[in-house]
């Protein structure tokens, strides 16, 4: 197949290239004028893609799927007035440009899988999320609905859409685990806030996998949780982390202490609660290759 992929030198980006193009499909990452591919050997092509103005490079053309991961990193920086413009428009501006130059193709993709995220539903405590589920009211679930508003309008194109709600993906990469991993090494890790709120994680081999699956998958289709079935609590992720590095997890951090460094972002990221069910890739018939915290964890760690 030739698959197009935006937001190709993220951490996902980054992993699904390498593995498409191992497995011997021509991929061809959608650049910007000032992005940097780094990371060893180049795999793939690059494709000149201009999200301000919609031009795209001729190259793209012809392609089966595209995968679409462009975004700003919501834990870039402090939410101001200007990150957050960053963030809305990084998602739904260049979603917009791309199903935009998607229409002006002669041969269309058969699939395209756009990211969005769980923060859609809000904070939710301990109620179980499905697909199904009402989205949330603050920031990051009006950014998530904006942003898949944009990617729906592929379907009037004939164009099979998935949208990918990420949750938070373990790698030794980078992202969420390789930020939690000095203060453990160094024993003073622990609990944030009450520790009550869920975790919804997956793993970046796993959210690699689940992209594949939808593409080549003609009956995945919409808003798709990509989460493993096993959600633990703060409480519990962070006792299997510190028994997984062989270090205490004795020095909780108060939620005030986190809202007053990173303001209304450690309520979004690090307090918020999602327990999300991955009802859909269950339904579907998905094999997780690692379902549960603990042995994915002991994995992970082992290679680094």
């Amino acid at each position: 197949m030739k698959i197009l992929v935006t937001g190709s030198t993220g951490l996902v980006g980054t992993a699904l290239v390498s593995t498409f193009a191992r497995e011997g499909h021509t991929v061809c990452r959608l650049l910007r004028p000032q992005s940097v591919v780094t990371g060893g050997t180049k795999e793939g092509f690059d494709v000149a893609w201009n999200p301000d103005t919609g031009e795209l490079g001729g190259a793209a053309v012809g392609a089966d799927a595209v995968v679409n991961l462009a975004g700003a990193s919501i834990a870039g920086g402090r939410w101001s007035g200007e990150r957050k413009n960053l963030l809305r428009t990084s998602r739904i501006n260049t979603t917009r440009v791309l199903v935009n130059a998607l229409a002006k193709m002669n041969t269309r993709p058969r699939v395209l899988v756009s990211a969005s995220a769980i923060g859609i539903y809000g904070n939710r405590g301990g109620e179980v999320l499905t697909e199904e589920s009402k989205p949330g009211l603050d920031f990051l679930a009006g950014l998530a609905q904006a942003w898949e508003a944009e990617a729906l309008k592929a379907e009037a194109l004939g164009i099979r859409l998935v949208l990918a709600r990420f949750g938070i993906i373990l790698s030794k990469h980078g992202g969420a685990l390789t930020k939690m991993l000095l203060p453990f090494k160094l024993g003073a890790g622990g609990r944030l806030g009450s520790g009550k709120q869920w975790m919804s994680w997956i793993t970046l081999e796993d959210a690699v996998g689940v992209v594949r699956f939808a593409i080549e998958n003609g009956a995945v289709r919409g808003p798709i949780n990509i989460v493993a079935p096993g959600a633990v609590q703060n409480e519990d992720f962070t006792k299997v982390l510190a028994q997984a590095l062989h270090r205490p997890a004795l020095f909780p951090a108060p939620a005030f202490v986190l809202r007053f460094a990173l303001g209304e972002m450690a309520d979004a990221l690090l307090l918020s609660s999602q327990r999300v069910r991955p009802q859909g890739l269950q339904q579907l018939g998905y094999s997780f290759l690692q379902p549960e915290l603990a042995p994915a964890l002991s994995a992970l760690l082992a290679r680094i």
